[in-house]
């Protein structure tokens, strides 16, 4: 744990043992949440820590941020805050850990972190099945064009008349072939639930996965993304954001789409070039899409709006991993986490530089 030998602040008291947590002070780490969390996790934080909250959840301004690195203990973000090279240097001597509230990490450089001495982890495995069930959700949506049918009864009501054999016809899903970018945990969760709906599995990984889930899945991996893009109907999109996967769905690769093809992703905006992602609906050369995630979040092209009014994708505001019962679990690994840290323990959610 860098820095961790050297670091002795007034909440912790050494022994002949070494450095232990000192439970029987009144003092506390110093922790810096900066958004709103559950209540039940913000409760047991201002049991454990000296925790100052964000109640109104507005996001913090980078002031705010640089005056709580130069004072915590502890800087506790989440997916909307920018914690930069430039943030982390301003931080000062007693600041050793950012315990994220997330999943992925890419909002934190952590490379210059760890350059600071100061730990990062992250909540993983928690959101895996919340976010499953949210692309599956939008994979049924986007063919089946839920969000035209919902909006004829609520913008228009009384108007409906009636059912019809040749009205809001979509697209049957059972029978077709779904191609999975990045076959991780979400990506697997994925798999399994689109084979009970009868999709056949296709998938792309940096590495073929392990032979037993690929013939419990029957997957068919594709060493080349490019000839899987071109063989599918339904993309989901589930590999993190990093500097290798930045627009690894391009506008060359959104060409290689059947026009009946749907893209779901579900990841993280930059992994799709948004522009040529719009440009391949507005033109029919793809048939739809739907987006949990957007590239320059929280603000959402015009255009994208002005095609889900047109019935050719489907919205929704970055709320796949979205449940009281998922935020809870990340509230208690962010507190597992801190615990772990302060006790002179390495976390069990380490984030190392380059992973």
């Amino acid at each position: 744990m860098p820095g961790w030998e050297n670091y002795h602040p007034s909440w912790l008291k050494t022994s002949e043992q070494g450095t232990t947590a000192n439970h029987d002070s009144e003092e506390k780490p110093k922790v810096y949440i900066t958004r709103k969390l559950p209540d039940a996790v913000e409760t047991r934080m201002r049991e454990l820590f000296d925790a100052e909250l964000n109640i109104d959840d507005a996001p913090r301004s980078v002031p705010e941020l640089v005056a709580a690195v130069k004072t915590a203990d502890v800087l506790v973000p989440t997916v909307t805050d920018r914690i930069d090279a430039a943030l982390i240097d301003q931080a000062g001597p007693q600041m050793k850990l950012i315990a994220s509230f997330s999943n992925g990490t890419d909002h934190i450089d952590v490379e210059a972190a760890a350059r600071k001495g100061i730990t990062v982890t992250n909540t993983p495995n928690v959101l895996t099945e919340d976010t499953a069930d949210m692309t599956m959700a939008l994979i049924l949506a986007v063919p089946r064009r839920l969000g035209e049918g919902a909006r004829v009864l609520t913008d228009k009501p009384g108007e409906w008349a009636g059912w019809s054999p040749t009205w809001m016809l979509g697209r049957r899903i059972h029978g077709k072939r779904i191609g999975i970018v990045g076959m991780g945990r979400i990506g697997t969760a994925v798999a399994r639930r689109a084979k009970a709906f009868g999709l056949s599995i296709h998938y792309h990984n940096r590495k073929r996965v392990n032979p037993a889930v690929e013939d419990e899945l029957e997957a068919t991996y594709w060493e080349s993304l490019d000839q899987m893009l071109a063989r599918v109907d339904i993309v989901s999109v589930n590999c993190p954001s990093t500097p290798a996967t930045f627009h690894l769905i391009s506008a060359r690769r959104l060409a290689l789409l059947q026009p009946t093809a749907y893209l779901v992703n579900t990841a993280r905006g930059d992994v799709v070039d948004e522009a040529a992602l719009i440009k391949s609906l507005r033109e029919g050369r793809i048939a739809g899409a739907g987006l949990d995630v957007f590239e320059n979040e929280p603000a959402v092209n015009p255009k994208l709006v002005k095609l889900a009014n047109e019935g050719k994708v489907v919205l929704l505001p970055h709320m796949s991993s979205a449940t009281i019962e998922g935020r809870i679990d990340m509230g208690d690994k962010v507190i597992i986490n801190i615990r772990a840290f302060i006790d002179g323990h390495r976390p069990p959610n380490r984030v190392l530089p380059g992973r």
